[in-house]
């Protein structure tokens, strides 16, 4: 009988995020609309969509043996899991999303000092609650079921939302009063799972290579060619992650140099390659760096 490793995979807002990052991973899921088990290209593997927010305590009962969720929920839910490795991104960016507690504009309430008595609306009730104690506040924390947004004025002083860029915040007119928590995508193990050693090896590859794809999606590699005499003015230019290669060219005129840059440097190297007298420069995509 083949090994199954059953995992939970986040439906919803961090669902494409996530299907993306499998695939350049080496991991490709077929998804129909009318069916929560997706089809996947890896006998082992067997997964689930549902809410981020109920993952956590689904591995920690051994429902799954492993899942991916942020770490705010794994936080929320009190969850006892292996936290397995970080996986940095989110629906719409590369970096962590932030819990905020935030008021009308127009709201006298400028810290947490100012909750005392007041209601608070939020998803996050025990992380809330959790801050709303270790400041010494008494304040009523009531569960949000969606449009946590629109509830201040009218139903609640105050909300805890999660937030990537603020801008929904903003459009409704919404201020933020301070950051509770910073959170990024974790991927989770059951405890007894992870003790498994078949298990173990394959959560810790797909961990490695989850976190190779997320890598290679902010960089990009170069190559180029230069003559000898411009050789160590390239090589001064380009911030390598490691050590660049290079290889002598046919006619040992030169050399060819590969490396990996991160991408948000790339239009102020090529500039300045091609200064220093880099040639036949060449920019290509990456889907996995392996440190």
């Amino acid at each position: 009988m083949s090994k199954i490793l059953k995992m939970g995979l986040p439906k919803g807002s961090l669902q494409e995020s996530t299907l993306s990052i499998f695939k350049k991973a080496g991991w490709n899921f077929i998804v129909s609309s009318r069916t929560y088990t997706p089809y996947c290209d890896d006998k082992e593997l067997e997964a689930l969509f549902i809410r981020a927010q109920e993952i956590a305590r689904y591995v920690e009962q051994g429902i799954f043996d492993a899942g991916i969720t942020g770490r705010d929920w794994v936080l929320e839910n009190g969850a006892d899991v292996v936290e397995v490795c970080e996986l940095v991104y989110a629906k719409a960016s590369m970096r962590p999303v932030r819990w905020v507690l935030a008021v009308p504009e127009e709201s006298p309430i400028q810290s947490v000092a100012d909750l005392e008595g007041k209601h608070i609306s939020t998803e996050v009730v025990n992380l809330t609650s959790r801050y709303l104690q270790e400041h010494g506040i008494t304040a009523e924390v009531e569960f949000s079921w969606g449009a946590t947004e629109a509830k201040p004025r009218l139903l609640s002083d105050a909300i805890v939302e999660v937030t990537e860029t603020g801008s929904s915040l903003r459009a409704n007119k919404l201020r933020i009063v301070d950051t509770i928590l910073e959170s990024t995508t974790r991927l989770i193990a059951n405890r007894q799972a992870y003790k498994d050693p078949w298990k173990r090896l394959k959560i810790d590859n797909i961990a490695r290579l989850l976190q190779a794809s997320i890598m290679a999606a902010s960089h990009v590699g170069l190559k180029m060619n230069v003559t000898n005499d411009n050789l160590e003015k390239v090589m001064a230019v380009l911030p390598a992650m490691k050590t660049p290669t290079v290889s002598q060219l046919y006619n040992g005129s030169g050399a060819a140099i590969e490396v990996i840059v991160e991408d948000l440097t790339v239009r102020e190297i090529i500039p300045s390659l091609i200064q220093a007298g880099a040639s036949d420069i060449i920019e290509y995509p990456l889907n996995k760096v392996i440190p």
